[in-house]
């Protein structure tokens, strides 16, 4: 009787993603050269981290990454939220199992959703050196024609 209990009860989130996909995701995160900070903003807590590395981040966060390393020139990659083709079917499922409830939470908690891009993978441009300024051309010193 409990096992039926417990079936009826969950029934309606087998389809659920946020049961299928859980509402976190790793967001792995790498640059060449190797060995830079990439802060993630975003996230419940800021976090930074040394390339290459991974993050845990809510599905529904507004995510940002920023790239930097001393003598290269900072990247910033801002991530967008998709519906991956997994996340569909979680979603459809709902529908095809009655899981409104399930729906609702999905929709709430975002875990239909995937950051794009994942992995970020960031090649790092070098800072151009200051340009010396072109010096200023000094007029020529010939000697005077000579007269006659």
């Amino acid at each position: 009787m409990r096992l039926l209990l417990a079936v009826a009860l969950a029934a309606p989130c087998v389809g659920c993603a946020s049961v299928t996909r859980g509402t976190t995701e790793n967001i792995s995160i790498s640059s060449t050269p190797s060995g830079a900070t990439a802060e993630v903003s975003g996230l419940d807590v800021p976090t930074a981290c040394v390339t290459p590395c991974v993050v845990v981040a809510k599905r529904s966060a507004d995510i940002t990454v920023t790239v930097n390393k001393e003598g290269f020139e900072p990247q910033v990659i801002p991530l967008t939220k998709e519906i991956p083709g997994t996340g569909a079917a979680g979603f459809a499922g709902n529908i095809l199992l009655g899981g409104l409830v399930g729906m609702g939470v999905d929709a709430a908690t975002g875990a239909a959703l995937d950051h794009k891009p994942n992995p970020v993978i960031v090649t790092l441009q070098p800072i151009a050196p200051a340009q010396p300024r072109p010096a200023k051309p000094r007029p020529s010193r010939r000697p005077p024609p000579p007269q006659s």
